[in-house]
């Protein structure tokens, strides 16, 4: 299964079962990041971690500290799409990387609202 990174004007299909999507919080200026597998099913949450904790920030109840960012597991089913809107409150958009290569999604200036990441047929 690949990723479609899907826009009003375009598709994309990337060549991954697997993705890592990030972003900063934009109240808190802390790093959130979440990996994502492409599956049959949908996309599947694997893992969550954060920096530091603060409004709207707190960690799944089974989140254990590594030093360096707090990680746990979020119980939640497979989703036939991650809807990400483009916010001005965040600038820089969302961060994906596949296989150590990262593209800005959603940044300012971009002209697509609304990204949708799903799997593709």
């Amino acid at each position: 299964m690949n990723l479609c990174i899907v826009t009003a004007a375009a598709m994309i299909e990337v060549a991954t079962s697997s993705f890592t999507l990030g972003w900063t919080h934009s109240i808190e200026k802390t790093r959130w990041e979440e990996d994502w597998r492409v599956s049959e099913q949908g996309l599947v949450l694997e893992e969550a971690r954060i920096e530091n904790m603060g409004a709207g920030m707190e960690p799944g109840p089974d989140a254990r500290f590594d030093g360096t960012w707090w990680r746990w597991k979020p119980k939640v089913p497979p989703l036939p799409e991650l809807l990400l809107r483009r916010s001005d409150a965040i600038p820089q958009g969302w961060g994906l990387c596949t296989d150590g290569q990262c593209r800005r999604i959603g940044a300012a200036g971009e002209t697509a609202d609304v990204v949708a990441l799903r799997a593709c047929d």
